[in-house]
């Protein structure tokens, strides 16, 4: 499905928050959405390795990574599992690395920056807890949507208009 950030924003101001830009987008799908899963660590993506291994399906994994810079909270290995899964997409506030090959996989990845270091293994983090950052706050259940022009939640499914 493809998604056009914009004209969703037209459609539904009442719905939309839009969150600050910040994100580049990282991933072989320039456009997704769906139902949100979050995961909150820091320089610690245990959490975000488990969550690629479920069925995701009409979801997107938000990852509050703190909006740190010195780790890569996703590579290309956890990104073709979740795309293997069934993901829509993440975002990720902090950095990914394998670059060249998120570009390939058939997932959306939005995140901050690139950053060639992996992170410690800790198991350390929530799942499905509240998340704020960029000047929105991403509900386990509510919705998100990006593309290149920019990220967007809403607390219902939306549909792209005719």
């Amino acid at each position: 499905m493809q998604y056009v950030t914009p004209d969703l924003c037209d459609a539904y101001p009442e719905l939309v928050q839009v969150v600050e830009p910040m994100f580049a987008n990282f991933g072989g799908r320039d456009s997704f959405g769906g139902e949100i899963v979050t995961v909150k660590c820091h320089e610690d993506n245990s959490l975000v390795k488990s969550q690629a291994d479920q069925p995701g399906k009409g979801k997107v994994l938000v990852v509050d990574g703190g909006g740190s810079l010195r780790r890569a909270l996703l590579g290309d290995m956890i990104a073709e599992k979740a795309a293997k899964n069934g993901w829509e997409g993440m975002v990720i506030y902090g950095c990914v690395r394998d670059v060249d090959v998120l570009a390939q996989t058939d997932l959306g990845v939005q995140a901050l920056a690139s950053h060639p270091m992996k992170t410690d293994k800790r198991n350390i983090g929530d799942l499905n807890v509240a998340v704020t950052f960029g000047g929105v706050t991403f509900q386990p259940g509510h919705y998100v949507y990006a593309d290149n022009n920019g990220i967007i939640v809403s607390p219902e499914p939306l549909k792209m208009p005719e």
